[in-house]
């Protein structure tokens, strides 16, 4: 039997209301959750994971994601790094204060592990030239993407009124689910993120109750993207709006989130579009490009074709090539056959704050995987990225054709 893997998470510095509401969707999303897909269980995989680091421009502090206040009760809580006292802050407005607190996320985010959304996801293995996912380089050299457009940071965030905060934060794009009323948008990310927040104390200790105060906690979690190419440009945030469907297994949370004209930013920021996502996993060897966020520049001839991007963050699309797959047992497994593809390993590793974003087959322009991290695969092969195939992403969407019966 093969040696358990170790997972070495590589995650962002530091994820009631229905998401589809529209009177003109509500006979299709009424009940969408038709179904849940349960699964066998076949052993388990030994995770080691570390905590995520917040995407802080260089301040000379430390990288910890956590803001979590480790300081005695009786010391005031250190104040928040400037990208966390920019999400606080969004979080304390009138219009994100109205978008549900972390502990409806979370109750969303357990009861609707594993359901099944009634409609289905487009498969676009070749995508139209229109929606194909292009790269070029720009005027100044730098490479640039058509899917620079589709992407968002998630931010989870929690304060009280002593000061003492949490947030983290992972990467997301947007995918196209039909029947989306005009005003949402469908958010794919990791689940770790949002895990890591919820059994923070701070959340933990101010679960609401009789005895805390309405007021003593605020939280909620935003999608936050850049308004224009310009890196010194407003970010435009997005307050989540529910959780539409999660996949533990696969570490994948999929979000509603409202378009640019009902959120807080530039009046003239337009939507985010959606990516082309493809249900068939590419061969070992075949080109990819990920998208990687990183705190600061890499140093040296590394530094190259990094970026500013959304909050004093920086990103690159890395060349890289798929290595291999894995079940969930840590054995190897190829596509094509009946292997499960549980794991999808690529080179090269990504950096910290990439989790959730999209790996793209370089070849036919659409998504083939997500970003969850770095695994430490054997002795011998050594340390390589570590993502989801895109096949698992369908797997909270109905199948083409398929009517499934109501299990209420």
């Amino acid at each position: 039997m093969p040696p358990p893997l170790i997972v070495n998470y590589k995650l962002p510095s530091s994820c009631s209301s229905a998401a589809f509401t529209s009177r003109s969707t509500r006979a299709t999303f009424a009940r969408p959750y038709r179904a849940i897909r349960h699964y066998a269980q076949v052993g388990s995989t030994t995770y080691v994971g570390e905590p995520p680091t917040a995407p802080n421009p260089p301040s000379g502090r430390s990288t910890s994601t956590s803001t979590q206040v480790t300081s005695p009760p009786t010391q005031p809580p250190p104040p928040a790094r400037p990208y966390d006292a920019l999400v606080l802050a969004e979080l304390a407005k009138d219009g994100a204060s109205k978008s549900p607190s972390l502990a409806v996320l979370v109750e969303q985010y357990m009861k609707r592990a594993g359901h099944v959304l009634d409609v289905s996801l487009p498969y676009e293995s070749r995508p139209s030239a229109q929606r194909r996912i292009h790269f070029t380089t720009d005027a100044n050299g730098v490479e640039v993407s058509s899917a620079d457009d589709a992407l968002a940071i998630i931010a989870h965030a929690a304060h009280d009124r002593s000061g003492r905060h949490k947030v983290t934060y992972s990467m997301s794009f947007a995918v196209a689910p039909p029947g989306l009323p005009e005003e949402q948008i469908a958010l794919l990310t990791c689940a770790h993120t949002l895990e890591e927040i919820r059994h923070d104390p701070l959340v933990r200790t101010n679960s609401p109750s009789p005895a805390v105060p309405a007021d003593a906690l605020r939280s909620g979690s935003l999608a936050i993207s850049r308004s224009s190419s310009s890196p010194t440009a407003t970010p435009v945030f997005r307050p989540i709006s529910s959780v539409l469907s999660a996949m533990h297994r696969g570490d994948l949370l999929l979000l509603s989130a409202m378009q640019s004209q009902f959120a807080s930013g530039p009046a003239s920021s337009s939507g985010l579009r959606s990516l082309p996502v493809n249900p068939y996993p590419i061969h070992p060897g075949t080109p990819i490009r990920a998208h990687f966020v990183a705190d600061k520049p890499p140093t040296g001839t590394d530094r190259e074709g990094w970026t500013p991007w959304v909050g004093g963050t920086w990103r690159k699309w890395i060349n890289g090539t798929v290595v291999g797959y894995r079940d969930y047992a840590g054995r190897e497994a190829k596509p094509g056959t009946y292997d499960s593809l549980a794991h999808l390993h690529f080179d090269p590793p990504p950096t910290p704050g990439s989790s959730g974003g999209p790996i793209v087959d370089e070849e036919s322009g659409s998504v083939i995987g997500v970003v969850l991290g770095t695994q430490l695969v054997n002795q011998v092969e050594g340390v390589k990225g570590w993502g989801v195939p895109a096949e698992m992403i369908f797997e909270m969407f109905s199948l083409p054709g398929l009517k499934l019966s109501n299990c209420a």
